[in-house]
């Protein structure tokens, strides 16, 4: 079965990588490639964007005429564009992958909303690894308790704009659910300067950026005679480039709904 995609974003890191990938399978087919209006690649054949032959694609700005005939919308941008992509894939009745990270209490707000009344998939990290990861990290805090101290440590690129990671946020606000506490209320993001002892439950977030980093992420246990680490490296940018076209394959035919990448790992 031929899974018909739309990919906005065109022109971004993700979205090259998703097109590339997509181009060389036989179970997708790219109806549309859009990015912002204005943007210097309208017009521009796809190949030419991505590297790969063979597309007689056009990069658009108007998603509603790209995605005609589409069955799924891959959204990786940026808070604004992901918002009124939404709008326009609601109003087409149309499923959306979403990939965007950054997004504020407000646009995950808009995002549930929308999925009242189509098949909507947000995940802050598409990668198979990392949503393991989402799985396991919770449980062993739960399991250490709280003579535990965790810490999360997440390292990206230079040019990365928000920080911490989408992951890392997502990360700490499962293990402190399992920890029955709320994020806002245990959550050190950094330290400087004379902040006196460690509190007995603090959850430290840590952000490094530097270099080509694609994105490291590592959870810390550590107790008075030992210390658990657990690390996620994404290698390249295909892990969630492959992990948003999987979630294409499994949204396009879902009633609609809030999804994420574990419904589509399944009992994995």
């Amino acid at each position: 079965m031929i899974t018909k995609i739309v990919i906005t974003g065109i022109s971004g890191r993700m979205g090259k990588r998703i097109a590339s990938l997509a181009l060389q399978e036989e179970t997708f087919r790219i109806l549309g490639a859009v990015e912002d209006k204005g943007h210097p690649d309208i017009g521009r054949p796809l190949e030419e964007i991505v590297g790969v032959c063979c597309s007689d694609i056009k990069i658009s700005d108007d998603l509603a005429g790209a995605a005609k005939g589409a069955d799924v919308i891959i959204d990786f941008t940026s808070a604004p564009s992901t918002l009124s992509n939404l709008d326009i894939a609601q109003k087409l009745n149309l499923p959306i992958v979403i990939g965007t990270t950054g997004l504020t209490e407000e646009d995950l707000r808009a995002v549930k909303k929308a999925s009242g009344s189509i098949p909507v998939l947000f995940s802050s990290n598409m990668s198979m690894g990392v949503n393991l990861l989402f799985r396991v990290a919770p449980e062993i805090a739960n399991a250490l308790g709280k003579d535990y101290d965790i810490e999360i440590v997440e390292a990206h690129h230079s040019r990365k704009k928000d920080s911490p990671s989408g992951t890392a946020k997502k990360l700490a606000e499962l293990i402190a659910e399992a920890k029955g506490k709320r994020l806002k209320d245990i959550a050190v993001y950094g330290r400087e300067g004379d902040v006196g002892r460690r509190p007995k439950g603090q959850l430290g977030i840590h952000s490094v950026r530097a270099g080509d980093i694609v994105g490291d992420h590592t959870v810390v246990y550590a107790g008075d005679n030992e210390r658990i680490e657990i690390t996620h490296r994404a290698h390249s940018r295909d892990v969630f480039a492959q992990g948003a076209l999987r979630a294409a394959r499994f949204l396009a035919d879902k009633s609609p709904g809030l999804y994420d990448m574990q419904d589509v790992i399944g009992g994995i």
